[in-house]
This record gives C-alpha cells, structure tokens and sequence, in this order.
C-alpha cells in the first residue's frame, strides 16, 4: 500500500470559530445531502469537500486543487487494494471455499457451542469480504443452522453479525480501516496485528455472549427457504462440475495475505535494519499490495483451479468481482478529497491545539467523532473518513502503535448504533424477517455493544503499549 504522506502542520486559513464553523458546516452539508436529499454519498463528500475550503475563505481553485488530490491519493492507496480483495473474496465464494469453511466449522460444533462457531464462521468469512457480501452468503447457512439446533434466528445470527461487522470495522484490508490508515499514515502491519487483538475479545461480548440475550428478548424462527436445498455455495451458478477446496487450503488461502503483512511487521521489529537483506524482502511481499496481489494469485490456483474451474471460468469470476464495488471505490476516493479539503484549511491544526490543551485523549476523541458521524449519515465509511480527517494532526508525533489505536478506535466509533439511515439495517431487517423494534433490540444494540467494547479493549491497550 502507498500510505498518503504524514502532512506538515498547515497554518489555519482563519479564525478558530471560522474554520470550526466550516468544518460543522460542510458535516452537516454532507450529512443532510446523504439523508434527506437521498444524494449518493460520493457526491455529498464532493459538494462537503468543496464547501469547507470555500466557507474557510479559500480560493475556489485551490480548493478543487485539494480535493483532486486527495481524491487520487486515497484511490491509488486504497483503491487498489479493495480492488483486489474484491477478487479475492469472489473466487473464495464461486469456488465453494467459503460454505467449506462454514461446514467443516459448523459441522463439528454441538447445539451449545454453535453461537461460537457460527462467530467464528462470521470472522473468517469477514476477514477479506465486504460486509453485505458476507451476509448474503451466510444468510442460507444461519437459516439451516437455526432450524436444525431449533433456536431462535437471532441466537446463531447474531455471532455471526458480530463476526462479519467486527472485521468490516477493524480490520484492514476493509475499506474503513484501509482509508483511516491511509489519513493517519498508520503502519498497516502494526494496525492489522492491533485490531485483530483487539476484535477476538470484541466478537465474543457482541457475538455469543450478547446473542444469547438478544435470543431471548427476539424470539424469530428461521424459514425453511433453504431447507430442501443444500447450499451450493454462488459459484454453482457458474458452473456445475465445481468441488469444492478442502478446509486446510481454503484456510490457508483467505490467511496468506494476512500472514505476509503480519511477517513483515515483525521482521521489521526484529531486525529493524533497512539495509538487511531479509528484511528487504519481507518488506517487499509483506507490503498490502504485494501480499493481496501474491493472495489472488495464488487463490486462482488453489480455489479456482483447486475446485475446477477452467482459465475461463476463473477469469470470469475476476470479471464479475469489480463492476460491484465501483460505488465503494468512489465513496473512498471521494472522502480522500474531502479529508485533503479539511487539512488544507488548517482545521486539523487548530483542533490538535484545542485538544492538547483541554487533555482530551486522542482516542476516545476519533472515537466520539466517528459516532457523531455514523448517528448522522448511517455510512460507517463516512464515519470513518471524516473523524480520521479531523484527528489528523492529533497523531503527528504519536508512536506508531498509538496511531494504530486511534484508527482501531475512528473504526469502533463508526459501527455505533445502526438504524434507519444505514442500508445495513435495512438488510438485516429483511434478512431475518424482523420488525423495526426487534431490529434495534437486536442488531442495533449489537452493533453498540461491538462499537463500545471496542473502545474499551483499545483503551485497555493504550495502557501497557
């Protein structure tokens, strides 16, 4: 990954209450564009970005200037990689390999214990799909699952939603922690290393443990939609001859990626000489694009030709992995010049001041302005990219690892409480045949759990790093 330059101090274009004004102005702008007028988000964040430079007193041009190249920097940072994860998560569901995962993980799990599998299913799942993707596929699974153990929907659903949105929030190579590393110039190793530490514990209190009462206050019962048709898994409709890849090279491949970015970080701890031959390597095929690109790679043979699939099949499923995410990429790119837009007005400078004479932690600051956002607008990505955009001169002179704690921290604050104005509610909502009470009693409190207890184990860990 090409992480966007640390950026100098910038000097306040204004006055502090001109420039928070503008900064309050343009959020509410977006937040208005993305929930009243119903724009897409892409073009909210283009007017917003516009906004803040002009109404700090900016020069019209050198505000376009800004928010261009913000926007080409987060898409060549960012965009690649969610590019490339996208193909990989397609060859991972059109090859079988993800129900392999689900099987051979729920297949051994007894009724108690299935709450904990089926989380653990959603993490792994989770870790290189987007997060509606990962529900869609799941969703036939959790119905057999809940019908066969005869518990409610909401008890097996739940830990599974924990699993997926946890990853989605935390854990690169997603879109939101990806774009708050890139802001923030956080090292992705160290971050990845961080928030999987922190999302095991995260899951558990959202997932099994807090689905068990949620099972208890929303009683549903799963269709039997799916009862008369095994999962085949979406490459069936692809083609017909597909085996599916065993559980260990399905496993292997979703964690290579991870593993090469992870030896990285660690060669660079241990040896920390960049003039070390080894190190170079690692440095080299430990880097995000390099690993995920190594990963699809290497997933063409031991998923796509591992299950079957001919040259032609498996460039297809390539093919059809990116026309979806076209939106995403926009979202990303656009919010990368919105944030360029707000440190160009100096914003960023006068807040640091303002927060290190108040002694308010860095953290818990990203972590309340990530919430503010995601209440606002519903889009955890936006959430993410304007709080990061807004702490960015907070973390200039922090040590690595707290810079990874703040982006782990912008990350749980922008899963806070989902409700009316997030899509992924209204996904759920359907998905399990609920109301909009049951909704919120389940799902909306378990995204507040995952965003709270999140805060909780970042805090926790910016106590002994």
């Amino acid at each position: 990954m090409i992480l966007l330059a640390a950026p100098e101090p910038v000097a306040p274009v204004a006055s502090g209450g001109v420039l928070l004004a503008a900064a309050l102005a343009s959020i509410a702008l977006i937040v208005v564009l993305i929930t009243y007028v119903k724009l897409h988000p892409f073009l909210a964040l283009l007017l917003g970005g516009v906004a803040v430079g002009v109404l700090a007193g900016r020069n019209v041009m050198d505000v376009i200037t800004s928010f261009g190249e913000g926007f080409g920097a987060t898409a060549t940072s960012v965009g690649l990689l969610i590019a490339l994860g996208a193909m990989f998560a397609k060859l991972l569901a059109d090859s079988g390999g993800a129900d392999q995962i689900v099987d051979t993980i729920v297949g051994r799990s007894s009724v108690r214990t299935l709450p904990w599998a089926m989380a653990l299913v959603g993490a792994i799942i989770g870790l290189p799909m987007f997060f509606e993707i990962g529900l869609v596929l799941l969703m036939p699974v959790i119905y057999l699952v809940a019908r066969r153990a005869q518990v409610s929907l909401i008890t097996v659903g739940i830990p599974t939603l924990a699993g997926l949105s946890a990853m989605h929030g935390l854990v690169p190579p997603h879109p939101g922690p990806l774009a708050a590393i890139g802001a923030l110039n956080a090292d992705l190793g160290t971050t990845l290393a961080l928030g999987v530490l922190v999302a095991i514990p995260v899951i558990v209190v959202s997932g099994p443990l807090f689905g068990r009462l949620a099972g208890r206050w929303v009683v549903v019962e799963a269709p039997s939609t799916y009862d008369a048709t095994p999962v085949g898994g979406p490459g069936a409709a692809i083609a017909t001859d597909i085996r599916r890849p065993t559980f260990g090279v399905t496993l292997f491949s979703v964690l290579l990626p991870l593993v090469l970015m992870l030896a990285k970080a660690i060669v660079d701890i241990v040896v920390n000489d960049p003039e070390n031959q080894l190190q170079q390597v690692f440095d080299v095929i430990g880097s995000p694009l390099v690993a995920l690109t190594i990963a699809v790679i290497v997933a063409m043979f031991t998923l796509g030709r591992g299950s079957g699939m001919d040259r032609r099949q498996i460039a297809k499923t390539v093919e059809q992995s990116l026309p979806p995410i076209a939106g995403i990429l926009l979202i990303v790119a656009a919010g990368g010049g919105f944030k360029q837009s707000l440190i160009d007005t100096g914003i960023g400078t006068q807040l640091a001041g303002w927060a290190e004479g108040s002694g308010v932690s860095a953290i818990l600051l990203a972590w309340v302005l990530a919430v503010l956002i995601r209440l606002a607008t519903g889009s955890a990505t936006v959430a993410t990219i304007t709080a990061s955009s807004l702490v960015v001169d907070l973390v200039a002179n922090m040590p690595t690892a707290e810079v990874s704690l703040v982006v782990l921290a912008v990350g749980a604050g922008s899963v806070f409480f989902s409700h009316v104005n997030d899509a992924g509610f209204w996904l759920v909502k359907e998905y399990f045949g609920l109301d909009v009470v049951q909704t919120i009693k389940s799902w909306s409190l378990m995204e507040t759990v995952l965003s709270v207890s999140g805060l909780v184990f970042v805090l926790a860990l910016s106590m002994v790093i």
